[in-house]
């Protein structure tokens, strides 16, 4: 299996982070969406990261595609979403949440760091903030007082795709979040980033 894209991508981040978890072998290409367009289109025409690459060959993109087929791989026991539908509702609330702050993060990103100036509109800016802000102050209220990972002693998606959203934002976005405001969210963060699957997939 292969994992095609860069890490400074959050979504190539989750799925990596989520292989390792699970404890599948693969092999990751580093391909630029940007620099190494060309390249990046030979693999899959496209041009999107990540793209997946199955063992019989089959071309996957879009990262919850990829998670979804992950978790398939292995026995319901390891899979990264729970089995239970309350439980699964609840966790595909918290993943919806922080994908959208990720979203409304990387649109901001584009329109400061690579838009020139003199084309920013900054009422759209200030619009996709607020959606960004929103969607973390809701995360922010369902991880308040909460005590290890979202759903019991084991690592599982949500805790991966929200670690994933504050760490890309804080990366992409310095001093837009404010660790204060968001003090559950700061320290969820930093107990996942310990860990050695988020080490073996770094952010940088």
């Amino acid at each position: 299996m292969q994992l095609i894209g860069m890490l400074d991508s959050p979504y190539v981040r989750r799925v990596a982070i989520s292989l390792a978890v699970l404890d599948l072998p693969f092999e990751h290409r580093s391909v630029s969406v940007f620099r190494q367009f060309d390249e990046f289109a030979k693999i899959h025409p496209v041009v999107k990261a990540p793209t997946f690459i199955e063992d019989d060959g089959t071309l996957l993109i879009d990262s919850s595609l990829i998670l979804d087929h992950l978790d398939h791989k292995v026995e319901p026991a390891r899979r990264l979403l729970p089995e239970e539908p309350a439980a699964r509702l609840q966790a595909l609330s918290l993943i919806g949440f922080a994908l959208a702050a990720t979203e409304k993060a990387m649109q901001t990103a584009y329109e400061r760091n690579l838009r020139p100036q003199e084309f920013q509109f900054e009422p759209w800016v200030e619009r996709i903030q607020k959606q960004m802000h929103a969607a973390f102050g809701e995360l922010e209220t369902r991880l308040a007082g909460r005590e290890g990972w979202l759903f019991g002693e084991r690592l599982m998606q949500p805790d991966i795709t929200v670690a994933v959203a504050w760490r890309f934002t804080q990366f992409m976005l310095p001093g837009v979040l404010d660790d204060a405001r968001y003090p559950a969210l700061a320290a969820f963060s930093a107990r996942a980033e310990a860990l050695p699957a988020f080490i073996g997939a770094p952010l940088e």
